[in-house]
């Protein structure tokens, strides 16, 4: 999964897109777990302290996105964004106890196919 067109002369790495896969998921855990720091916090009524751990999720989230295979921040930041979106559903089934609606279900599929998208028109290029 490059998320740019390959430079010539450039040899292939199959370990790159599952590294970046891989990536994009640890990213979607850490954003997703430093931001519910702070639903805990300010909804909750959790204590000031479950701030720190946020913020520490927050650093590792925007540190892990620079790691992927990108020349552009933007086509990474979206590229995660569907993976991002499946995380978040799978932890409104795993931490919140709430079930997916089927309509749930069909944005996650919709928003798998526009990171393909994007990810495959990195791939190419184009």
């Amino acid at each position: 999964m490059r998320l740019t067109a390959r430079p010539q002369g450039e040899t292939h790495n199959a370990a790159r897109p599952m590294r970046d896969m891989l990536i994009f998921g640890a990213a979607a855990v850490a954003e997703i777990g430093g931001c519910y720091a702070f639903w805990r916090w300010q909804r909750d009524g959790a204590g000031a302290w479950v701030l720190l751990p946020g913020l520490a999720s927050l650093v590792l989230f925007a540190f892990l996105l620079t790691r992927v295979d990108s020349d552009a921040a933007g086509r990474a930041y979206a590229a995660y964004g569907g993976i991002y979106i499946l995380s978040a559903f799978v932890w409104l089934r795993v931490v919140d106890g709430v079930r997916p609606t089927p309509y749930d279900i069909a944005g996650v599929a919709l928003a798998l196919v526009g990171t393909g998208v994007i990810l495959a028109g990195a791939r190419l290029g184009r």
